[in-house]
Formats: structure tokens, C-alpha cells, sequence
């Protein structure tokens, strides 16, 4: 079976800060009408986010910009006409008759989903090379907090901004890709009786962002089926024997997917990392993820990119509630990675 390869992820970050809010002090507050400004600094400051980790990922990728051939680019928050995707691809000089999609207004799952997305661009263009490209900032959800709607606050205490960039394809060019990972399969599905679970509404005061407070427990309630379904084809059923990135939505959530499933700690210790770091960041954060795992294989010297484990699993979650279940296979650690 053809599998797209994870060829470079890089990360940028961007930091909402006092000086931006004392300029717009209508964000600061919970209702008042705040989407203009919200607006002017999301469609700017999204695709200039994200041509900084593309940058990155490219220069340390080793081939020419010309021969990216489609572009992925997802995004909380910024909706605009032309979008973030056709903003990159001035600001990085791409060919225009680069091939482009544009993502707004997804749940954090996007992240897992652009991968499977990016999978059968890959596999179905002969010679194809995907940049994925994913910003995200909370300009577009911060506010104060407001006694109605306490769980906008509990989101923004775990939220944060970022930026991360990675480039797939199929049959690499040994002589100068070293890839990461093979994406061996991706799925999606959405979690029953879960339709109030997480909520995202687009408002005059920005983007409100709703959650109930059984997100945990249907989350973990489930998690094991969309095991059982991605990894029964392969035959592993040990979920210890994966290499773990998750969706980092909140501990409550790790806590219980690790007590659902029997996960021995060590199991999601790069996922809390990032949490710990960086926050939720949205569709950036699984890439994080896996960039931290590679920061350690290298400090450990490991031979291979998988924490020494053959399989691994990435999960997205997001608004639905939508989990996405990608199957990560392991490749050695090229020399000079």
C-alpha cells in the first residue's frame, strides 16, 4: 500500500498581548461588538504566522519551492475572501498554479484531518508534494469572563497560539527527503448523542466557543472503538505498544482516555509537554506533538521514529464531537536527521 510520508514539521508562535489589548479594549470584555477588530488582526497575522513555520519546514526539507504542489491550510478563525492559503502563497512566492484549500471554522480535530486530507493528495497525484500549514490564534475567542458561560473561560485557561508547518508525499527522493513517518491510514467519526458537546458560534463579539461538561467522558467512552477500528486491519490491539500524540483539549481528557484504555504514563508524557508549554492550540498542536517525540528520539539517539515502537497513533478531537484516528508507522532515522 502507497503512504504519504511526514517529511518536515517546524513550529511558530505568536503571543496576544497587553500592548494589543489595551489597544482594543472591546475584546477585553465579554459581549461587546468586537468582530471588526478581531478580523483586522486575524487576516493579517494567520497567514504571516503560518509563512513562518512554512519558511522553516522548507528550508530544512532541501527541495525548491516550485516543487510543492498543493497546499493545505487550515485556521480557527480570520474567515476571509481570498483567504489565509491564497495570502501564503504570495507571501512564499509559490507557483500560482499551485493546487489550494482553505479550512476555516474547524474544531481542533483539524490538525489529524488535514493529514488524512493531505494522504490522498499524495497518493492519487503522482509525484505530489503537500504543504500542510496550520496557524492559529485566540484573537478571534478571547474575552472576559462572563458568570452565563463559564466554560468560555475554562477554554481560554488551557488555550494558546501557534503555528506549525509539514510537507507529505509518497516515494520520497531518499537522496535529499528524510522522512519522518508513514501515514498508513486516517479515519473520521463522530461521537454519539455528542451534538451539544463542543460548540463554536460566529458572533458580532467574535467566536464563542461552547462546551458540555460530559466532553471527557464521552471522549474516553469512545476512544478505545476508533482503536479497534484503525488498528484491527494490522492486527495490534496493545495499546501500549503505540507511540502516543492526542489532541491535548484539557487533563481531564488525557486522564481518561489513559484510564479507558490502560495507558501506562509515560504513554502521552509528550502530549502533556506541549499542553504544559504552549496550551491547546488548536489544529498546531498535534504538530507540536510530534515535533517534540522527534526532539526526544534525538537526545535518546533512537534508530528509529518512533519512540523504539513500530506503530504509533495520532488523535484528533474536535467540534461534533469528531474524532480522527490516524495510523502512524514508524521509519529509521535518516543520517544527519
Amino acid at each position: 500500500m502507497l503512504t504519504g510520508e511526514k517529511s518536515e514539521v517546524r513550529k511558530r508562535h505568536f503571543h496576544l498581548t497587553e500592548e494589543i489589548l489595551n489597544k482594543n479594549p472591546t475584546m477585553c470584555t465579554y459581549d461587546d461588538p468586537s468582530l471588526d477588530v478581531r478580523q483586522d488582526v486575524l487576516v493579517t497575522e494567520v497567514p504571516k504566522l503560518g509563512m513562518e513555520a512554512a519558511l522553516k519546514a522548507i528550508e530544512e526539507w532541501g527541495r525548491p519551492k516550485s516543487s510543492i504542489t498543493h497546499l493545505i491550510f487550515s485556521a480557527l478563525a480570520g474567515i476571509d475572501m481570498p483567504g489565509a492559503d491564497y495570502q501564503l502563497t504570495r507571501l512564499l512566492g509559490l507557483e500560482p498554479s499551485i493546487k489550494r484549500i482553505m479550512l476555516y471554522h474547524q474544531g481542533c480535530n483539524i490538525g489529524a484531518a488535514t493529514l488524512r486530507i493531505a494522504k490522498d493528495f499524495a497518493e492519487n497525484n503522482a509525484g505530489a508534494r503537500v504543504l500542510v500549514v496550520s496557524s492559529d490564534l485566540t484573537v478571534g475567542t478571547f474575552r472576559g469572563p462572563s458568570n452565563d458561560n463559564l466554560s468560555c473561560l475554562v477554554a481560554q485557561a488551557i488555550t494558546g497560539e501557534g503555528a506549525a508547518a509539514l510537507i507529505i508525499g509518497a516515494d520520497p527522493d531518499m537522496s535529499v527527503e528524510r522522512p519522518l513517518f508513514q501515514i498508513l491510514s486516517a479515519s473520521q467519526t463522530i461521537i454519539p448523542d455528542s451534538n451539544d458537546g463542543i460548540e463554536g458560534h460566529l458572533r458580532e463579539v467574535g467566536l464563542t466557543v461552547h462546551f458540555s461538561r460530559n466532553v471527557p467522558e464521552l471522549i474516553s467512552r469512545n476512544i478505545g472503538k476508533c482503536l479497534v477500528e484503525a488498528f484491527g486491519p494490522i492486527g495490534v490491539s496493545d495499546w501500549n505498544s503505540l507511540f502516543w500524540i492526542v489532541q491535548p483539549s484539557g487533563a481531564a481528557i488525557l486522564n481518561l482516555i489513559e484510564a479507558e484504555v490502560g495507558l501506562e504514563q509515560e504513554k502521552l508524557s509528550a502530549t502533556r509537554h506541549v499542553l504544559s508549554e504552549f496550551g491547546n492550540m488548536g489544529g498546531p498542536t498535534v504538530f507540536f506533538i510530534l515535533d517534540e517525540i522527534r526532539r526526544r528520539l534525538l537526545e535518546k539517539r533512537k534508530t528509529t521514529t518512533g519512540e523504539g515502537m513500530e506503530w504509533g497513533v495520532l488523535i484528533g478531537l474536535g467540534a461534533g464531537i469528531t474524532v480522527d484516528t490516524v495510523v502512524l508507522h514508524s521509519v529509521p532515522i535518516a543520517e544527519g536527521r
